[in-house]
């Protein structure tokens, strides 16, 4: 069942954050579904322009529309992720998405304000939900590429100026993430101390952490052992840190790397110990199956793990 960003806000607030997972192709969103449904947790399917691209937006849209009907239990919101202007208003016009993101955070404040409201005043017409993004993480993420030396973190008195302007449903907050695989070098972390600041100032307000794949050091070492040359000292988001920003509202959490890490180890190793091997149909079941693990994983440590029927529930009266 598709529901909106805002609904599963409201059940998970300071209790756990949900999931929120970019897909390209039907081996991702199948893996995606069973891992959600094994670990009975809601989710978050992302679009982003680079995958409205490769694989489509109308197979895109086909492909969801297919596992809705062959998972029925499974309860989740359809995401359109780092989307610009254009991409937003003809997501909003399509009447498939639950919420859109706009990420005009690499415009001056007055301006990132100016282009937040018009998404959110055609979103909110048509009972679409809007995620905004102040602040600016580091790394690459597709068509996003901001330097180290550019990042900033998100200004709680702003972040309070920001929403009250704009009108937006959510807020992804720099808070010490990264987007990319090549994210942090030694002991980095998040800035609890920005999020505490932010919640103090937007109470009940949810808010959003990009870039918090952890980037985990053993797929790495498979991948490099199956002949890739990643940087081994590329580090991520620490996992056990989603339970405290949670608790502080972070209840939307992005994760993309980490399932391309497990696409690439998965595929690397089987062809590594399958080299007579051509079907690609084979390796593509065997990451279906890893793929679910890995979500089932991410749910435990969001807490979300478990939630399915008390969104169900809680929801049941809306639907």
């Amino acid at each position: 069942m598709i529901v909106t960003t805002a609904e599963l806000f409201k059940v998970a607030y300071g209790k756990f954050a949900i999931g929120a997972y970019n897909i390209n192709n039907i081996e991702q969103a199948i893996g995606l579904y069973i891992g959600n449904l094994d670990a009975k947790a809601p989710f978050i399917i992302q679009i982003s322009k680079g995958a409205r691209k490769y694989a489509g937006v109308k197979m895109l849209e086909g492909v969801i529309r297919a596992c809705d009907a062959t998972f029925p239990e499974a309860i989740y919101a359809v995401h359109l992720d780092h989307g610009d202007e254009k991409t937003c208003f003809d997501c909003i016009d399509s009447g498939f998405y639950s919420s859109v993101m706009i990420d005009a955070s690499s415009e001056p404040f007055q301006k990132n304000i100016e282009i937040t409201r018009r998404i959110v005043d055609r979103a909110h017409a048509k009972g679409i939900s809007v995620e905004a993004e102040l602040g600016m993480l580091g790394g690459v993420e597709e068509h996003v590429k901001v330097e180290e030396k550019d990042a900033r973190l998100t200004d709680p008195d702003d972040a309070k100026i920001f929403v009250e302007r704009t009108g937006c449903d959510s807020l992804a907050v720099a808070i010490g993430t990264s987007h990319g695989a090549y994210k942090f070098k030694g002991s980095q972390g998040l800035h609890f101390e920005v999020i505490e600041a932010i919640q103090q100032r937007l109470p009940g307000f949810p808010l959003v952490m990009h870039g918090s794949s952890s980037v985990p050091q053993e797929e790495v070492a498979r991948i490099n052992a199956a002949g890739g040359k990643l940087d081994p000292s590329a580090r991520g988001v620490n996992e056990n840190e989603f339970t405290r920003a949670a608790q502080l509202g972070v209840t939307k959490v992005n994760i993309d790397t980490d399932g391309r890490l497990v696409w690439t180890r998965v595929h690397r190793e089987f062809f590594r110990d399958h080299p007579e091997k051509f079907d690609f149909r084979e390796p593509g079941e065997v990451f279906k199956k890893e793929y679910a693990a890995f979500i089932v994983h991410k749910s435990q440590k969001l807490g979300s793990s478990g939630k399915l029927d008390e969104v169900r529930m809680t929801l049941g009266a809306g639907h």
